[in-house]
């Protein structure tokens, strides 16, 4: 009877193993892993990643790892280091021809490709200019109505170590916000300025989630400035296309400081944004 027995478990056994092959077979589904690739960068110099098609989706596992898109290019990507000696995180990135792209992200002092192409091309230096190209004179003009503009909206604002980041304004023409911003260096020590960027980002993120959000790229900057000098100050109108957040967002401006740690951020609710001041036309 316990020969029997044994007989029959292995049977029931040998029966599973074969149906799970065929049904394989029929399915046609076999999973397949995606190698990340291997990836460095540093505090003190940008990483440049060409991809094949348009970057439509950024993903980062930690905020040690700033990334944007190169301005005026779609398919460049262009990463630093937020801190030195940051442990390894990933970073993942979707492109419009439905590719997804996974990368290991390490800090190094010296990497070793600053230039990275994923084109597998011949000509490795490829550049999809963004869509939606706009007038520049127009823009330039709107940028300076803006920026001498008498209305003063409610400001936000961020202060500390003797810099004062606000923004007093937000106005719209066409499909187009213009945001004026002003940095004011009560210290005396120069502030030079790294980074200047624009972000749509949860209000709240759970645990253990990756940090989503959605990169904003200047179309134009007018007054556009390096170094504010100690006791002065300087207003700059940044045109960015128009958009509003959507529920539990906000609109974040991060103003970075280079070779320093005076690193300042605004936040900005929907409510703001959608009271922009009209700017009147241009005569013709």
């Amino acid at each position: 009877m316990k020969k029997i027995s044994a007989r029959m478990v292995m049977g029931f056994f040998l029966f599973i193993f074969v149906f799970n092959a065929n049904a394989q077979k029929v399915t046609g589904l076999q999973p397949r892993t995606i190698a990340p690739y291997p990836l460095e960068v540093t505090y003190f110099k940008t990483t440049n990643i060409i991809f094949p098609s348009a970057i439509v989706g950024v993903d980062r596992g930690s905020k040690d790892v700033l990334a944007q898109k190169a301005k005026g290019a779609a398919n460049i990507l262009q990463l630093k280091a937020a801190r030195n000696g940051f442990p390894e995180t990933n970073l993942t990135v979707i492109t419009s021809d439905g590719r997804l792209s996974s990368f290991v992200v390490n800090y190094a002092p010296e990497p070793s490709m600053l230039n990275v192409s994923l084109t597998g091309t011949g000509n490795k230096n490829v550049i999809f200019l963004s869509p939606g190209s706009v007038n520049e004179a127009d823009v330039t003009a709107y940028s300076k109505r803006a920026l001498y503009s008498k209305y003063k909206g409610r400001k936000i604002k961020d202060k500390k170590y003797g810099i004062r980041f606000g923004m007093n304004g937000i106005f719209i023409h066409d499909n187009l916000l213009y945001l004026r911003l002003n940095i004011a260096n009560k210290s005396n020590i120069s502030y030079d300025i790294d980074q200047l960027r624009f972000f749509i980002r949860d209000q709240k993120k759970a645990k253990r989630t990756a940090s989503q959000e959605i990169e904003i790229t200047p179309v134009h900057i007018q007054n556009d400035v390096i170094k504010i000098k100690g006791q002065s100050s300087q207003t700059l109108v940044v045109a960015v296309p128009k958009f509003t957040i959507p529920d539990k967002k906000y609109f974040a401006i991060q103003l970075f400081e280079a070779n320093g740690g005076r690193h300042m951020e605004l936040h900005v609710k929907n409510r703001t944004i959608i009271k922009a001041t009209v700017l009147p036309v241009l005569p013709q």
